[in-house]
C-alpha cells in the first residue's frame, strides 16, 4: 500500500489480503534533516539497544529453548532474574501480556475462578481481556486510589466466599501495578504490599504483580527489587522499556508454578528456539541499565517542574506525584484540549526556527482523564529534555496567542 504517512494509528488495507490492518504511527515520521530534533516521550517501549547490547546478542551461544537448550536464557537471563527478584525460579517471555496471562492461567487454575485487579490498571483495561478471552477467568475490580493502591476494605469486600456455591466464581488472586501506568508511575509503598499480602494469606489467595517497570519502583524507593517481592507470589517484569532490551519479559516465582507457566507459555505460542539472541540483550538490561533509571527520574521532574513555572499557569501537575519516568499533567485553558497540544508539539511550527534556532519536534500522547502522559527512558537525555521544554513555551505562546486574538 501507499507509503503516505497517517495520523490515525489504525488503517483499512484494502488491497493486501495477507494484512487486513496495518499499524502506523500516530505522528508523521519525520524527514531525515540535521535540523529536526525529534524527542520522542511516547513510551519507554521506544527505546533502542546500545552498542553493548548489540554486540551481546551477536556473540549469544544459542540453543533451542523449547528443548530447555538456550544456554544463555538458562544462565543469563532466567538464572539471574530469579535470584535478583529473590524468587525460585524465572521464564523469559516474549512480552508483559503474555507474561500476565500466564500468570493469570496458573494461578486461576479452572475455567471461572476469578481474580481482583485495579480499575485503572493495565492488565485490566490495556491486555484486551485475555484473561477472560483465553483462560476462562473473570475479573472483579477494586477502585485505584490515585496512588496506585486499594481501599483494603473494599478489596477484601471484592472475595467470594462459600465456594463452592454454584452461583459465584471461586476468588483465586489479587493482582497489583508497580509501578502504576495509569496514575502516572506511582511507586506502591512497601506497607500497602505488606497489607495485601496479609490479606491474601487470611483468604487462601495469591498475589501477582505486574512489574513491568518493577525496577523504576526498586530505583526510587532505593531498595533492591526483591524487598518489594518479599510481599509477591509471583512477577512479571519487562525488559524492554526503561532498561532498554529489545524484547522480552521476565516471569519469576516459586519453582512449580514456573513449570506451570512453561507449558502455558508453549500453548500461547510463546515458546521460541534460539532465543539466546534476546536473552543476551535482556542480560544486559538488568546488570548494566537499572542504575541509570534514575536519570530518567529526574528528567521527568524536570519537565514537570519546567511545567509549573509556567507563566500564566497554564498547566496542572502534581510535582509530589512525579515518582518515576511517566509524567501525567493537564490543560488549565478550556479551551485547549490533550489532542490538540500533542499534536502543535509533534509539528514543526511556523517560527519556530527563528525562535528557538532549530525545529525541534516532542512526542507525546493525549492520555486518560483528560491528560497528556510523557515518558522518559534512555533515549532522552537532559539535553532533550531541555529540548522539550523550550518547545514546550514555544506552544504554549502559540496558544495564548490564539486565544488572546479569539477573545
Amino acid at each position: 500500500t501507499s507509503g503516505e504517512d497517517v495520523c490515525c494509528p489504525w488503517i483499512s488495507c484494502r488491497r493486501c489480503v495477507c494484512l487486513p490492518f496495518i499499524f502506523r504511527p500516530r505522528y508523521p515520521v519525520p524527514k531525515k534533516a540535521s535540523h529536526v530534533r525529534v524527542v520522542d516521550l511516547r513510551s519507554d517501549t521506544v527505546t533502542k539497544p546500545g552498542a553493548a547490547m548489540r554486540q551481546a546478542i551477536a556473540e549469544a551461544e544459542v540453543g533451542d529453548d523449547v528443548m530447555g537448550e538456550d544456554p544463555t536464557v538458562n544462565v543469563n537471563s532466567q538464572l539471574i532474574a530469579a535470584d535478583m527478584f529473590g524468587m525460585e525460579a524465572a521464564l523469559f517471555v516474549p512480552t508483559g501480556t503474555m507474561s500476565n496471562l500466564i500468570a493469570v492461567m496458573v494461578h486461576c487454575r479452572e475455567r471461572g475462578d476469578e481474580m481482583i485487579v485495579g480499575d485503572l490498571s493495565h492488565l485490566h483495561i490495556y491486555e484486551q481481556g485475555g484473561s477472560a478471552q483465553l483462560a476462562g477467568v473473570h475479573a472483579t475490580t477494586a477502585t485505584t486510589r490515585p496512588d496506585g493502591t486499594f481501599d483494603l476494605e473494599q478489596l477484601e469486600s471484592k472475595i467470594r466466599h462459600g465456594y463452592p456455591d454454584p452461583h459465584y466464581p471461586r476468588s483465586r488472586l489479587i493482582c497489583v501495578e508497580n509501578t502504576h501506568n495509569i496514575q502516572g508511575g506511582r511507586v506502591l509503598p512497601l506497607s500497602f504490599l505488606q497489607e495485601v499480602r496479609a490479606l491474601a494469606d487470611r483468604h487462601g489467595l495469591s498475589v501477582h504483580m505486574d512489574g513491568a517497570r518493577l525496577m523504576n519502583a526498586a530505583v526510587a524507593q532505593g531498595v533492591a527489587p526483591s524487598t518489594i517481592l518479599q510481599h509477591t507470589d509471583t512477577v512479571s517484569v519487562c525488559l524492554s522499556k526503561g532498561l532498554g532490551a529489545p524484547v522480552g519479559t521476565m516471569l519469576a516465582g516459586p519453582r512449580d508454578f514456573i513449570d506451570q507457566a512453561l507449558r502455558c507459555r508453549k500453548a500461547l505460542g510463546g515458546g521460541m528456539r534460539q532465543a539466546g539472541v534476546l536473552a543476551a540483550a535482556g542480560k544486559i538490561a538488568l546488570l548494566d541499565m537499572v542504575g541509570r533509571l534514575k536519570e530518567d527520574h529526574q528528567n521527568a521532574k524536570t519537565f514537570a517542574q519546567a511545567l509549573l513555572d509556567c507563566e500564566p499557569a497554564v498547566f496542572s501537575v502534581d510535582l509530589a506525584a512525579v515518582e518515576t519516568n511517566i509524567l501525567r499533567f493537564c490543560l488549565k485553558q478550556k479551551s485547549w484540549t490533550p489532542s490538540e497540544f500533542c499534536e502543535l508539539m509533534a509539528q514543526v511550527c511556523e517560527g519556530e526556527e527563528a525562535e528557538l534556532g532549530q525545529e525541534i519536534r516532542v512526542l507525546m500522547y493525549p492520555h486518560f482523564g483528560n491528560s497528556v502522559r510523557a515518558v522518559w527512558h534512555l533515549g532522552i537525555s537532559y539535553e532533550d529534555t531541555q529540548l522539550a521544554v523550550q518547545k514546550m513555551h514555544f506552544v504554549t505562546s502559540q496558544l495564548l496567542k490564539k486565544n488572546n486574538r479569539s477573545s
